[in-house]
């Protein structure tokens, strides 16, 4: 009844209150009829007085008797009217009051009816929405690749069909990639199809044609992490004489068709990037213009950077182009990391060319005062499922206040949210860290602190996903009929176990002066539940254990103990679980001390300083009395008589042999030198003698050069691991004598030459270690005397590297003459090395004249 009525709201306007416009309107009618009356009723008074002069006054008080008497009744009537309007409006306003107080009942119950029902959904969502994270949660992993991709040979015109599958949790994206270049459906419309349906993803090559033979690579990547695989596909003619197969595909030293008649590619080097100086942050690029004769679109030469030796990748970093006659190598954000050797390989069918420069990377500018550099060359290692542990090298503090310590910073792939992990500077440069979630992958960086404040942090470290390659091992591939395959867990075939067995070989992996790192092995069999780990240790005697571990359980085999006592030895031992129950412990290890298992190094030997040219100088010096495990070499130089020194490389390097560059021509210079590890800086070495910058064949000792390359290099001896070398003196020292020599080495077939030694050898007879048996290896030697270091040798001859067992000896060497006079002349050499089954009993001497037979 409510809902036909006016709202209240527009009840009290006039407008809308029909009722009261019609009272007030009848009012006023009834009003003007009243005096109407009276008016005509006056009016036939008179009429009838003028008129009717003969009236009597009986009759006139009759008519004004019955005139009041009218006018009282219309009085009466009037106030009876106006009572029964002002009742009738009374129970109107009740009523409608009463509609408004119900109105507004109604209104607030279904407003609380509206809030508890938005209430409860909301309470729903939010539950629903924490069932969901943590069924995620649980449930979350990186990509891994249970199906990899298989290599194809098919004929042009057939189509091919590559296939891998890939579980992960939130759902890997795959992107497909031919020779490194991303594959998109849109840019060859038809060429390519691409699906993916219950983590199996196909690639089909429509109408494959000879350009489609390269290497394919998928790619799967969630939060968590990225993997990959790749597989070759190489489409055949039905005649195969038209062109060579891509030397992508085909190893480099395949003959080529008869067609391609060339006999040599020439590579000419006509502008190249010189020595290079930089500062973090900057963007620098290295740049070689190239002539190639001649110049085949088939066989064109590959470009190789390196760095120290080591082969550069186009990376978030780094950037290469090789085309139109020119190499280049970009840095789009310099780091101190990039400090080095880079050499430019350009590699043909008919060898390789290369050239070398230094490029410098001094530290940016710090954001406080005094602040040391950024550590760098950040690394990570032993990763598991939630434990890893991270290294770098320590920054060179030439004319900052000595580090004290070192914070490492994680962060989780896919976020921007970095975390400290450590609370307390760590004095070493290795730093374990716990506390990882399993499945997601975390990249680091590490900031110096000295007394005047904190670093810039290093570049960040390479992904790492926090996971048990144990598990991969665990993994077994069974075949059932029909050839079809299936991976399955080693638990799954050992039968279900319900309390695991304790672990095993629990031992310190690492110790150092704040923490212990232990490792164990998982109990064999494991079962299919997650295993946990509980740790306890004791001081040995005590007899008491203390759990360290009570708050947060391990999950990675293993565990860094800190807090430990300084100079107290500790036993341990560790006990795995599962939901249904806990193991007994493991044998308890031998006692374990918390200390530093290496030392800070001692300080290099003997510094001296040659001339090079006229902005340079080689700085050598003797090696520490220890020298295990050293990252490497710091050299300072000083302006004699300033006492400023400046750091001339910003990067340790592993030789004791370094060519400072950027010096001022005809100034005064001093070294030193300082050797780094793991656990900090030596003491400076003592400084050199000071040292004009001037070319090596300018000053007070003319005509003095580097020395001619030695020659006549010989095999010795070869036990089946190292070759024992010699060779002969260089034909002419330079004018100063020869201080020693330096070895370089590379496997046959290798375009790498690999230093064996770093400091100068003083005898011409040499041991090369660590080589590999029934390999080919060839060898060049270089000399070395004040003025610097000569042109290598020519490589020798292939040796094997096969233990000799012969019966008879080994050649002479180091032969020379002397007393020579017009007809005779004295021999001298050396015994051999290798003697045979018997002792040497004498030699047979040959000699022949020069260009005869």
């Amino acid at each position: 009844m409510s809902s036909k009525r006016a709202p209240f709201y527009q009840r009290r306007h006039k407008h809308f209150d029909q009722s009261y416009r019609n009272i007030q309107t009848r009012y006023l009618l009834q009003e003007y009829a009243a005096r109407k009356v009276a008016s005509r009723q006056a009016a036939s008074f008179k009429s009838s007085a003028s008129t009717e002069r003969t009236t009597c006054r009986l009759c006139a008080r009759r008519l004004h008797t019955s005139a009041e008497e009218e006018s009282q009744e219309y009085r009466k009537r009037t106030h009876e009217q106006k009572s029964d309007i002002s009742e009738e409006r009374r129970i109107r306003f009740a009523a409608s009051l009463a509609d408004v107080e119900e109105e507004l009942r109604s209104a607030r119950l279904l407003a609380r009816e509206q809030l508890d029902r938005v209430t409860i959904q909301r309470m729903v969502e939010e539950q629903m929405a924490l069932e969901r994270y943590s069924i995620e949660e649980s449930i979350s992993r990186a990509p891994e690749i249970l199906v990899r991709l298989r290599s194809h040979t098919v004929w042009e015109k057939m189509s091919v069909r590559l296939y891998f599958t890939v579980q992960g949790f939130p759902t890997p994206v795959v992107q497909w990639y031919k020779n490194e270049e991303l594959i998109s459906p849109a840019s060859e419309p038809g060429k390519y199809s691409i699906e993916s349906k219950y983590g199996v993803h196909m690639l089909e090559i429509h109408r494959a044609n000879f350009d489609d033979t390269a290497t394919y690579t998928a790619v799967a990547t969630n939060v968590h992490g990225q993997v990959s695989t790749n597989a070759a596909v190489v489409v055949r003619r039905f005649r195969g004489d038209e062109e060579p197969y891509p030397g992508g595909i085909l190893p480099i030293n395949l003959p080529l068709p008869s067609e391609v008649c060339f006999t040599h590619i020439d590579v000419q080097f006509l502008e190249r990037f010189g020595v290079t100086f930089g500062m973090e942050g900057e963007t620098v690029t290295l740049k070689c213009a190239l002539l190639i004769t001649p110049d085949l679109t088939r066989l064109r030469p590959r470009a190789e950077w390196y760095r120290d030796d080591v082969l550069i990748k186009d990376s978030k970093w780094t950037k290469m182009y090789f085309g139109e006659g020119q190499a280049a190598l970009s840095f789009t954000h310099l780091n101190k990391d990039d400090e080095g050797l880079y050499t430019l390989r350009i590699i043909t069918k008919g060898g390789v060319t290369e050239y070398s420069a230094f490029m410098f990377v001094r530290d940016a500018d710090a954001l406080i005062a005094g602040a040391p550099g950024a550590p760098m060359d950040v690394k990570c290692y032993d990763a598991n499922r939630d434990y890893v542990i991270v290294t770098w090298k320590p920054p060179n503090t030439a004319s900052e206040s000595p580090v004290i310590g070192y914070f490492v910073d994680r962060c989780e792939v896919g976020t921007e949210n970095w975390v400290q992990c450590n609370d307390a500077p760590v004095k070493i440069c290795k730093y374990p860290v716990t506390g990882l979630f399993e499945g997601r992958s975390y990249t680091f960086r590490v900031r110096a602190v000295n007394k005047s404040g904190i670093s810039r942090p290093s570049r960040v470290s390479e992904a790492v996903a926090a996971l048990d390659p144990v598990d991969l091992d665990r993994l077994q591939t069974v075949h059932l009929d029909g050839g079809r395959e299936i991976v399955i867990y080693q638990d799954d075939i050992e039968g279900d176990v319900q309390i695991p067995g304790p672990p095993t070989n629990v031992h310190a992996s690492e110790t150092s002066k704040t923490y212990v790192v232990l490792s164990w092995e998982p109990p064999v069999p494991r079962g299919k539940e997650p295993l946990m780990y509980f740790i306890e240790k004791s001081v040995v005697g005590s007899g008491s254990w203390q759990r360290d571990n009570a708050q947060v359980a391990v999950r990675s085999p293993r565990y860094a103990v800190f807090d430990l006592a300084e100079g107290k030895s500790y036993i341990f031992r560790v006990l795995s679980a599962n939901k249904h129950g806990i193991s007994e412990p493991s044998e308890i290890t031998p006692p374990i001390q918390a200390q530093e298992t290496i030392g800070v190094p001692s300080a290099p030997g003997r510094v001296l300083a040659t001339r090079n040219t006229k902005t340079s100088v080689v700085v050598q010096w003797d090696k520490p009395k220890h020298e295990e495990d050293l990252f490497g070499y710091y050299i300072d130089t000083s302006v004699v008589g300033t006492n400023h020194w400046e750091p001339c490389n910003h990067k340790p390097i592993k030789y004791n042999r370094f060519v400072v560059h950027g010096l001022t021509t005809g100034e005064n210079y001093i070294f030193r030198v300082k050797a780094a590890n793991a656990v900090g800086v030596s003491e400076n070495s003592q400084e050199s003698e000071s040292i004009t910058v001037q070319a090596a064949l300018r000053g007070s000792v003319p005509h003095i050069a580097c020395p001619s390359h030695p020659y006549g290099i010989t095999l010795l001896n070869c036990d089946g691991h190292s070759m024992t070398l010699g060779w002969k003196l260089p034909k002419f020292s330079g004018g100063s004598p020869v201080l020693g020599y330096y070895i370089d080495k590379r496997e046959a077939h290798h375009h790498n030459w690999h230093e064996v030694n770093s400091s100068p050898l003083k005898e011409r007879i040499y041991t090369v270690e660590d080589l590999t048996e029934n390999s080919f290896y060839e060898f060049k030697v270089a000399a070395t005397n004040l003025a610097g270091i000569g042109l290598p040798s020519d490589p020798s001859e292939h040796f094997m590297c096969k233990a000799w067992t012969m019966p008879e000896p080994g050649p002479a060497y180091d032969l020379t003459f002397c007393e020579v006079r017009n007809t005779s002349l004295v021999l001298l050499w050396k015994a051999p090395v290798y003697s045979g089954n018997s002792p040497v009993t004498g030699y047979f001497v040959d000699y022949k004249e020069v260009d005869s037979e």
